[in-house]
């Protein structure tokens, strides 16, 4: 088994010794071929540099240097990119996250494609962190139907033909388990440490969840309309437009066969509406089966630019 561990950074200065040495010795105690792949997400800070001098005694590390600061989803989507090992791990660098859970995920990958961590105990304010993190896991469960306890936990483990079939872009990095759900795949949820943050500041706010409810939205749709976006616009289509029609029907018989006047009546705008709406819907499933088609021709297109990599091997 070879393992690869993606760990995104920014202004992560005061941590990045402190990771990698904790993370070292557990990974040299398994026995196993490794390699940490530290994504430096456009750090304004020496965290390069610390990471240079990290890599300059140790060559299982690889640098990928992001031209900006493109966010935790795109700087794990590099990671990913540029990963070669059978079981891709994931974690924040914010030594929030305990490297020696991951022995934990690795046994349980033996019989799980994709093994998810709860912090059960979790170390962060609860009205600025864990309340608005406990109400966007249960709507995420919710609405995707995989439950999980902690969508927000950095601390994964994948198979590697599990994360190299995905596309990621806004915060989808927390949507992982349910988009790669659609593959059949199996998913399992261990218990795993949590610490407080000693060092750095966070980056989170709670403007991100806003952020994470739109994309929920995205992740809906997709998940249950991504290929046929003209079977859930249809029925709307559809009815509205029949609907638009009896009415319509209704007062052309009226005015024919009985002369009444129906130009002043509401319910001739009623019926136009209808018409109206039901062929915007119509409309907008047709554009939705050519922005689907558009999706899968471009899905490998990277949402973020690689300033350098820096290799020691």
């Amino acid at each position: 088994m070879n393992v690869s561990v993606v760990i995104p950074l920014y202004n992560e200065e005061e941590n990045v010794l402190e990771l990698h040495k904790s993370l070292k010795s557990v990974l040299d105690a398994l026995a196993l071929e490794y390699e940490i792949l530290f994504v430096d997400d456009g750090s304004t800070d020496d965290t390069l540099l610390k990471l240079q001098d990290i890599q300059s005694d140790d060559n299982h590390v690889v640098i990928i240097v992001l031209r900006r600061n493109f966010g935790q989803t795109a700087a794990f989507a590099a990671g990913f990119e540029h990963a070669h090992g059978d079981i891709i791990i994931t974690m924040d660098g914010d030594l929030q996250n305990d490297p020696r859970d991951i022995p934990k995920l690795l046994e349980r990958t033996k019989h799980h494609d994709l093994v998810s961590g709860w912090r059960k105990q979790r170390k962060d304010p609860f009205f600025s962190r864990r309340l608005p993190s406990f109400i966007a896991n249960w709507l995420i469960s919710k609405v995707t139907g995989i439950k999980l306890h902690d969508y927000g936990c950095s601390l994964k483990a994948y198979r590697r033909e599990v994360i190299k079939n995905l596309n990621l872009y806004g915060e989808m990095h927390r949507f992982i388990p349910a988009v790669a759900s659609w593959y059949g795949i199996t998913i399992d949820e261990v218990e795993t440490a949590h610490h407080p943050r000693r060092k750095g500041a966070s980056k989170y706010s709670l403007t991100r969840t806003l952020r994470v409810i739109l994309d929920l939205i995205t992740v809906k749709f997709l998940q249950s309309f991504s290929t046929k976006p003209l079977q859930f616009f249809g029925p709307f289509g559809i009815g509205s437009g029949f609907l638009g029609f009896l009415i319509s029907l209704y007062l052309t018989i009226e005015k024919l066969f009985y002369g009444k006047d129906i130009g002043g009546r509401p319910l001739l705008l009623l019926g136009i509406l209808l018409i109206i709406v039901g062929v915007q819907f119509i409309g907008m499933g047709l554009l939705g089966e050519m922005v689907v088609r558009v999706y899968h021709e471009t899905q490998k297109k990277p949402i973020y630019v690689i300033k350098k990599i820096i290799d020691s091997k």
